[in-house]
């Protein structure tokens, strides 16, 4: 667990002020501490959800197939890819804070960039760029959050994570009245990035410093050499939800016009609903972790998952699909928020380092999840893939009750 540098407290706080603790600063320095970094989190969620509402714009601009498209498309992840074996010795070296920043700040920066492309090879360089900076403004945000949460008696990730679904929303409402104005992308992109800059210039120095002990130093040589088990486990957990959430995100609306067969302006109601159920979760869960615990909300999210996959295999209908999708979507809700803050709390492995691990498998799953349901699909039926992935929700449930990884 990251220690806190106090320093930091004189920017925000009276002189006579800063040698208390926080546990006895007034409520409303820790509220705006929380809304700080609730906020970064919201300008990372507002940055992609910008850039995913005006891919079919520049598919036109550039006269791009479909394949042409989806090979450009994997830029992305390969830029977060290579990032990530440099993201958390950078946010080590740098500390969470000064990433944060700077790595936010790029991240829109580099948004732009995406407007300005005017060949399939320049957007797919920009694409790969983004994606570095998305990675380097992943780690260092989910450390920021993990430092924060020291900070309060109650949980607080769950708000953070849901600020960044809430982005979603947002950023897709922003772009459907920049399309109604007849805005160009690259335009919009500017827009979007001086959003995003007040968000830096308004909060940064509510963002919370910290401190490396040698003893972390120490930790750091030898976490490639001796995996802790229960970062491992825990990596399990979050590539099983990043895997159920990826084919949400991917093949929600292919689910609701093949099977379901729901008419044309009906077919993104199952994932609008789950985009909802989603965000609407990550915002209670905080109280559920402070009501119930991390372990009991855990078990139940990895079952209300399953539960919502195999309603939609079972019962291929509008209503039963559309409550299904509501209930994966709030299954997936609490868990990487959970195993994010878990990660924080390990000892042997510096908090940086242990995101980047539980980054790069939850990924890997969010990346790899959609293509094995394409390639089900393809051998059987799409129904049957969903059921496939149905499987991830228990196994959830069953390595949380047989690890005893939370409280």
């Amino acid at each position: 667990m990251p220690l806190i540098d106090y320093s930091f407290l004189s920017k925000i706080l009276p002189k006579a002020k800063i040698k208390k603790s926080f546990r006895k600063l007034k409520s409303d320095y820790l509220f705006r501490i929380r809304i700080a970094m609730a906020l970064f989190f919201f300008g990372k969620g507002f940055c992609f959800a910008t850039w995913a509402s005006r891919i079919p714009d520049l598919k036109l601009s550039l006269q791009l197939s479909e394949a042409d498209l989806g090979t450009i498309l994997f830029f992305l992840p390969i830029g977060q890819l290579v990032a990530m074996p440099f993201s958390g010795k950078i946010v080590s070296r740098f500390g969470s804070r000064t990433v944060t920043i700077y790595g936010t700040l790029l991240y829109a920066l580099f948004l732009t960039f995406l407007g300005l492309a005017n060949t399939s090879w320049q957007l797919a360089l920009a694409l790969f760029l983004f994606g570095v900076f998305g990675n380097f403004c992943n780690i260092a945000s989910n450390t920021q959050g993990v430092v924060t949460q020291q900070l309060f008696e109650k949980p607080v990730m769950g708000f953070f994570h849901g600020s960044w679904s809430l982005a979603g929303f947002f950023g897709a409402l922003v772009s459907l009245l920049m399309v109604y104005l007849g805005l160009s992308p690259f335009i919009h992109f500017i827009i979007a990035f001086g959003f995003v800059a007040i968000i830096v210039a308004l909060n940064s120095k509510y963002l919370v410093q910290t401190k490396v002990s040698k003893h972390l130093e120490k930790v750091k040589k030898s976490i490639f050499q001796v995996p802790d088990k229960i970062l491992i486990w825990l990596g399990v957990i979050s590539f099983c939800c990043m895997a159920s959430e990826g084919i949400m995100f991917d093949w929600s609306g292919v689910y609701f016009k093949e099977i379901v067969q729901a008419p044309a302006t009906l077919v993104a109601l199952g994932y609008t609903c789950f985009m909802i159920t989603m965000a609407t979760g990550r915002f209670l869960s905080d109280l559920l972790v402070q009501k119930y615990g991390s372990r009991k909300v855990i078990l139940t999210s990895g079952i209300v998952i399953s539960v919502g996959l195999y309603t939609a295999v079972l019962l291929p209908y509008l209503i039963t699909c559309t409550i299904a999708f509501m209930l994966v979507g709030f299954g997936v809700s609490n868990v990487i928020p959970i195993v994010f803050n878990e990660t924080g709390k390990i000892k042997s492995v510096a908090t940086e380092t242990a995101l980047t691990i539980i980054s790069s498998i939850s990924f890997l799953g969010f990346l790899i999840g959609p293509p094995i349901i394409g390639y089900i699909a393809e051998a059987t039926s799409l129904q049957y893939s969903f059921a496939t992935i149905g499987i991830f929700g228990f196994f959830i449930t069953l390595v949380t009750y047989r690890q005893k990884l939370f409280k």
